[in-house]
């Protein structure tokens, strides 16, 4: 254990006494990256798990043109969500790489919320920087922040009749007032983990289905380079999770 990592609190064990969460994020592989041996686990216990995604990732291939890359990045989510046990996957159409904060995108998360009724609501990081929790770090693209905040936001924006009313009078779906928690996977500021060795083999299975991303996106040989990135995160988690590897979340309870 390092002595930064003996400085920082331990994390607690995420809450169990839940059955449904709903996962909203901004591209495919997000939470390939962030949390699947998490939702592997979960999964596993008989807990109900969805997948909301803002934009189909149709920006996010160099050589491969949006018409072409959203309907292939696409295929890869939905398989790699069945990885995990995940078969309900939606895309809500926003313009991968552009995504704004603002109500429209509160609006269409609110609703998904309202569809699914989860207790549980997992987003990415939506802070400036990725790391740097004692300065600095990677700067944070523009849709992670976005869809981040707009995730925090939208699950009170759910409970709430009178904003949206549209959602009711236009799509019947009535208020949700029953989330609980809203756990941000890639946070430098987590306060609450998983366990990640139930399910780490097949988060590094479910982020492999995204073949052409990764390919397109190191010379590595795509499994080195999924199980080295995977390992080193949840295993770098460990020091604050009793030693054990783990899925680092910042909760937020409501």
């Amino acid at each position: 254990m390092t002595e930064h990592a003996a400085q920082q609190p331990t994390l607690q064990p995420m809450p169990t006494d839940w059955q449904r969460a709903l996962a909203v994020v901004a591209h495919p592989d997000d939470l390939e990256y962030g949390c699947a041996a998490a939702i592997a686990a979960w999964t596993d216990g008989g807990r109900e798990v969805a997948y909301v995604l803002a934009t189909r990732g149709e920006a996010g291939i160099d050589g491969v043109a949006p018409d072409e890359c959203g309907p292939l990045r696409e295929a890869e989510q939905r398989a790699s969500a069945a990885v995990v046990g995940v078969s309900s996957v939606e895309f809500l159409d926003h313009r991968d790489g552009v995504v704004e904060y603002g109500p429209g995108l509160r609006r269409d998360i609110a609703a998904a919320i309202r569809r699914h009724r989860p207790e549980l609501v997992i987003t990415l990081n939506h802070r400036d920087t990725w790391g740097g929790g004692d300065g600095g770090g990677y700067w944070n693209t523009p849709d992670h922040k976005a869809v981040g905040r707009a995730v925090l936001d939208a699950a009170g924006d759910a409970g709430n009749r009178w904003i949206f009313p549209e959602l009711i009078a236009e799509q019947g779906l009535e208020p949700w007032n029953g989330v609980r928690w809203v756990a941000v996977a890639g946070t430098s500021t987590p306060t609450h983990a998983v366990e990640a060795g139930p399910g780490l083999e097949r988060a590094v299975r479910s982020l492999l289905e995204h073949k052409a991303y990764i390919t397109a996106l190191t010379d590595q040989d795509p499994e080195e380079y999924v199980r080295d990135f995977l390992t080193g995160n949840v295993q770098q988690v460990a020091a604050r999770f009793g030693g054990r590897p783990a899925v680092a979340f910042e909760v937020f309870p409501r």
